[in-house]
């Protein structure tokens, strides 16, 4: 359950151990995973540089691999 932004600090106790911070980095690594484009990510997260936005987008290795697969033109004519 993502934090109402409109909640008092008293309201969000129960986040179990979420910060708006950890949400911030979460949202753009499922981002990230989903394909959104680096200037996409860059705009949303308000970064200046790709160096900075690397600290927060950081996609797990099934979402790498994932990628990989589907843009590999040799695995893609196997099929």
């Amino acid at each position: 359950m993502l934090a109402n932004p409109l909640a008092s600090p008293e309201g969000i106790e129960d986040l179990d151990g979420w910060t708006l911070h950890r949400l911030r980095h979460s949202a753009l690594t499922h981002d990230a995973e989903g394909g959104t484009s680096t200037p996409m990510l860059l705009a949303r997260s308000r970064h200046a540089s790709v160096r900075s936005l690397e600290r927060y987008a950081r996609p797990g290795v099934d979402a790498v691999a994932r990628h990989v697969a589907e843009r590999d033109s040799a695995a893609r004519r196997r099929r």
